[in-house]
């Protein structure tokens, strides 16, 4: 059975829904277990076709990025779009992403280190850079100034070996680099582009070739990641049982889908047909209507567009069962890798197990 070191996921992820007002200094709480004061925030209108806009304590909370282009870090002066992140949720402004009046939205939160960074200076092939980390959670958000130098490396704090790692250029236009341990056989000299529906593409200019460490990420020399003076943002996690997992299925093409392990009942996940052009997929239970497991509402984070309400899958305590025969989600044979977060693990620190919906 699957035990965990995180008894509650509410104090380490969580998913706000909310209305805009179009006013500012509006405050939203989350309504999980635990206060959750977020380092990571991303936001997506979900009823229209309003940018996707993520934030961090790591670069500053008047700087958006957009996953669904390459734009370069948007400085927010005067500060109107988020203005404040709080103990337990974060305050927003009057601009009207992420506040337009009336409009839906839902903002999935991540904590790392509560803005609090360590830095670490140039030394040979290690990179001058800053991170915070969360040790618990295994979450790092990482910021460095490029040297266009293929082999030069950026530390990460993690202590352990990161299986997902996400980053983008900030001062520039360029696409979001993704790596995932599961995307190939040897998924470091490999890449998706989270802004992009691409197959997996092969290229040593990303990660050098080269698997991260419990240490270190060793970047390649392209511009998406290190070019010389850039500056750039990453985020990287490693897997906690019962709380995150980073994996990979095959689709069958049929409406009785596969069932996936996941070790907890999930709470978010985003999935990518890895060998295929193809659109990403991501998901939140708290987006779903009827709340007894079955997943309907979706976004696309290289998309811009209006959620989707098509039936998707079930999440189950333990896993995820595909329910659709949408490419997107289940093509016959393709492989899909995907990241997930829990709602609750399969059984807790002390061998309870968590009920199903």
């Amino acid at each position: 059975m699957a035990y965990t070191t995180i008894d509650d996921p509410s104090a380490h992820f969580q998913t706000a829904l909310y209305t805009g007002n179009g006013s500012d200094d509006y405050s939203i709480t989350n309504d999980g277990n635990s206060d959750l004061q977020p380092d990571l925030l991303w936001f997506k209108e979900r009823g229209g076709t309003q940018i996707h806009q993520v934030f961090d304590s790591s670069r500053g909370i008047a700087n958006s990025l957009r996953t669904n282009d390459t734009d370069a870090e948007n400085a927010d002066s005067p500060n109107d779009r988020l203005t404040a992140i709080n103990s337990d949720g974060f305050t927003l402004g009057d601009d009207g992403n992420p506040n337009t009046n009336t409009s839906a939205y839902v903002a999935w939160q991540w904590k790392a280190n509560g803005g609090t960074t360590s830095s670490v200076s140039a030394s040979g092939t290690t990179l001058a850079s800053t991170h915070q980390t969360d040790s618990t959670n295994k979450f790092c958000i990482m910021t460095w100034t490029g040297s266009g130098t293929a082999g030069h490396k950026v530390t990460h704090g993690l202590g352990s070996v990161p299986k997902l790692i996400i980053m983008k250029r900030r001062d520039s236009t360029d696409s979001w680099p993704v790596y995932h341990h599961k995307n190939t056989a040897a998924p470091e000299t490999d890449y998706l582009h989270l802004d992009e529906t691409i197959a997996t593409a092969d290229s040593v200019d990303r990660w050098n070739d080269t698997a991260p460490t419990s240490t270190l990420i060793t970047l390649g020399d392209a511009g998406a990641g290190n070019a010389d003076g850039g500056t750039y943002v990453g985020y990287c996690w490693d897997e906690i049982q019962g709380y995150s997992k980073f994996g990979k299925y095959t689709g069958n093409g049929n409406v009785d889908g596969p069932f996936v392990y996941t070790g907890f009942k999930p709470a978010f996940m985003i999935a990518k047909e890895s060998g295929a052009v193809r659109n990403w997929t991501m998901a939140a239970s708290k987006m779903q209507p009827k709340g007894n497991g079955s997943v309907t509402n979706s976004h696309q984070p290289n998309i811009a567009g209006a959620q989707d309400a098509n039936e998707r899958m079930d999440w189950l305590s333990n896993g995820f069962k595909l329910r659709t025969i949408s490419t997107t989600w289940n093509t016959d044979n393709g492989t899909f890798i995907y990241m997930a977060f829990a709602e609750n693990p399969f059984v807790t620190s002390g061998g309870v197990p968590c009920t199903a919906r």
